[in-house]
């Protein structure tokens, strides 16, 4: 059985933006307990458990709100009317006129994939640069090889342990660097470049690298994704003096460039619940109903079976 520690963990290594949504404090009659957990997903769906129907719809929109902000949040899900629940300064307040009663205060922390950095190639270079990259947090995935990585020429292979590989090499990474001093560098810049990979370098000398990049015919915007010769000048020489001068170009890059780590997560949009009033986010588990060719969405399967009824 996957626990929500092991899914996180997956979900990291897919590259996919989450909110860890923990119950911290409790007050019955509510069905969720302090220490119940759920992951919830960029699409709204919620795996695991942190409430009912109703207190979902709350957790769903403040956890979607989180991911965007990329910022923690206490949340805290008052029913409609006074209740005696101690006070926890800064916390978002969400009153939910769906609760039957009870209260509950959950801690909402997003989480998002480190930057990827491809590095191809064996050379000393590659390997220092290797090891810089996860001194930085980094996470740092290789091609040992002089020639085009061959994920991308065919399907994804099962990495040990069964976690697909993600498809093709150069999908979602921050920064793609070829040290290969040799062999298909052109095709490889190429393929990293039609991938959409904002920063792309290439270990070579000025004079080399001008004319693998003379071989590509790139527009302009192309060729400022490209840094050959690579790293801030720094006067490095030794392998690890330009493995440090290559992550500190990919730093500047995000920090101050605002080259992407990570592609921004998509929420769904909101629709209001005709029968309670309640701002709910369209998911894939959201209920809701067709009638007269429109869709209505509702906060709890009760809001829906209520409208229907009306409706009959």
């Amino acid at each position: 059985m996957t626990t929500i520690a092991d899914r996180a963990k997956q979900l990291l290594y897919e590259r996919k933006p989450f909110v860890h949504a923990t119950v911290v404090r409790a007050q019955p009659p509510t069905s969720a307990r302090a220490g119940d957990e759920a992951i919830l997903l960029a699409d709204g769906t919620i795996e695991g458990f942190v409430g009912g129907q109703c207190a979902q719809n709350s957790v769903r929109k403040a956890a979607l709100g989180a991911l965007l902000a990329g910022e923690s949040v206490l949340l805290r899900v008052l029913p409609d009317g006074d209740v005696h629940f101690p006070d926890a300064p800064g916390a978002c307040v969400v009153v939910n006129p769906c609760l039957s009663g009870g209260a509950l205060e959950i801690f909402l922390t997003p989480h998002f994939p480190a930057a990827l950095v491809r590095i191809c190639g064996s050379t000393p270079i590659a390997e220092d640069l290797a090891r810089v990259c996860n001194v930085l947090g980094y996470e740092v995935r290789r091609d040992d090889t002089q020639d085009i990585p061959e994920s991308l020429r065919s399907p994804p292979s099962l990495r040990p342990g069964g976690t697909p590989s993600p498809p093709g090499a150069f999908d979602g990474a921050t920064a793609v660097v070829i040290a290969t001093h040799g062999g298909t560098e052109a095709e490889t810049i190429r393929a990293a470049l039609d991938a959409g990979v904002g920063y792309v370098g290439l270990v070579a000398s000025r004079v080399r690298g001008a004319s693998v990049l003379d071989s590509l015919d790139l527009d302009e915007t192309e060729r400022t994704r490209v840094h050959t010769p690579v790293g801030l000048p720094i006067g490095a020489k030794t392998p690890a003096e330009i493995a440090v001068s290559i992550a500190a170009e990919v730093i500047a890059g995000i920090r101050r460039d605002g080259l992407p780590v990570a592609p921004r997560p998509e929420v769904p949009t909101s629709a209001v619940d005709p029968i309670c009033g309640m701002t709910v986010s369209i998911g894939p588990d959201t209920p809701h109903v067709r009638i007269d060719g429109g869709i209505h969405w509702f906060c709890c399967p009760g809001c829906r079976s209520r409208f229907v009824a009306a409706r009959a």
